[in-house]
């Protein structure tokens, strides 16, 4: 069998998606920023249909959304462009220890540039919330100094989900700007921008079974009683593009992809966040049954925020093998695709920092394994994975 479950490294494209973007390439392949004929008008209108589609579905308006080549862009067009622009205001910013790369890369470098960084810890492992930020820290650690804080709101290795409507109403008590990256939540579980009270988000098409190369990032332009919209300096300039925020030629074919995945997603999410559950919750059980020793990373399976959402990536599942290596242990696995760690952090050699802050050591934190299940998962994928873990486990563990 070839069994898929690294689906928080990137997806398959859904075949509804391609069939929606073929006619971008051999049909409708005008430049969107041409006037004056059809082919240019037609693309035009197609970028706009999609960008209502994608707003739409996380409670924003179209002209909310700035489209990039994915939320690494997204990330570093929000962090550089909001703190450049509000230098005036302060140079602090604060995020937290467990934050992607693309929201820790270009923190290191502002900071290097003389802007003053606060990344804050999160619940330890073998806490039922690991991995999450307290808000009130977060709230002690705003001055009239801070220019933004960026916390993500789902995690990418442990799943766990930030209580981000809480983190909001302390920025904007100090009128602090809050980014939050979304890569992993958007599509995959219910996110409103207006209920979370963030002011900018990032998110991409190939974590929801769209085309890599396009991602969208949410800029609030709406004045609220407490706050003046969100304004940010453009990182990439030249043509103008998109009111001036992100120069360069839009790509139609990704645009019109990421709104048909974004579509498709919310329509079935309730559906899909059940099925994904009980398929993870199975992968746990016949993995302790099963495996060797095992432990679980992050935040409990099944614990909810106070309103009564789940505060875990329905399809993530992180696990701690006492005793193994995770690379050795990957590296016995016969057709199944699963993590050592981030994907965008693969050609780093040390071990995850994610891990690490949530209180492993280094070699605890080398030896786990990051299960991602998605869409096109079945029980007969977790029995597989389950089979395939317990049968390397118990080769290194002889070989021990």
């Amino acid at each position: 069998m070839r069994v898929y479950m690294d689906n928080h490294a990137t997806t398959r494209v859904d075949p509804r998606v391609v069939e929606a973007m073929l006619p971008c390439f051999t049909e409708e392949y005008g430049n969107p920023g041409s006037v004056g004929h059809e082919f240019g008008e037609h693309a035009r209108e197609a970028v706009e249909r999609s960008r209502g589609v994608i707003a739409q579905a996380i409670g924003a308006q179209p002209e909310e959304i700035v489209f990039t080549s994915g939320t690494t862009e997204s990330n570093n067009l929000a962090i550089s462009g909001v703190a450049t622009r509000r230098r005036r205001r302060g140079d602090h910013l604060v995020s937290v220890q467990t934050e992607h790369a693309a929201v820790l890369g270009p923190l290191r470098r502002l900071e290097k540039s003389g802007y003053q960084v606060t990344l804050l810890p999160v619940a330890q492992h073998g806490c039922e919330t690991s991995g999450q930020v307290d808000p009130e820290e977060l709230a002690a650690e705003l001055t009239d100094q801070t220019c933004l804080a960026s916390v993500m709101l789902a995690n990418n290795e442990i799943g766990v989900v930030q209580p981000i409507a809480r983190i909001a109403q302390a920025c904007h008590e100090r009128g602090t700007l809050l980014h939050c990256d979304a890569t992993q939540a958007v599509g995959r579980i219910p996110v409103d921008v207006g209920r979370l009270g963030v002011d900018l988000m990032s998110f991409t098409a190939h974590k929801v079974y769209g085309p890599k190369g396009i991602g969208a990032l949410y800029v609030r332009s709406r004045s609220a009683a407490d706050r003046p919209a969100a304004r940010l300096d453009a990182q990439i300039i030249g043509g103008g593009q998109q009111q001036g925020r992100r120069a360069g030629t839009l790509n139609t074919p990704g645009i019109v992809g990421m709104a048909k995945a974004v579509e498709i997603a919310v329509a079935g999410l309730a559906e899909e966040m059940a099925r994904l559950a009980a398929l993870r919750d199975e992968l746990w059980r016949r993995l302790q049954a099963e495996a060797a020793p095992a432990e679980l990373c992050g935040p409990s399976l099944h614990l909810q925020d106070d309103a009564g959402h789940a505060a875990r990536l329905p399809g993530n599942l992180n696990v701690w093998f006492p005793g193994l290596d995770g690379e050795a242990l990957l590296m016995r696995l016969e057709g199944l695709a699963v993590s050592s760690g981030a994907a965008c952090s693969s050609t780093d050699p040390s071990p995850s920092h994610v891990l690490q802050a949530i209180g492993l050591s280094e070699d605890q934190a080398r030896s786990s394994l990051r299960f991602g299940l998605g869409r096109f998962n079945t029980a007969e994928d977790v029995r597989y994975a389950a089979a395939e873990v317990s049968r390397a486990a118990a080769e290194l563990g002889g070989m021990g």
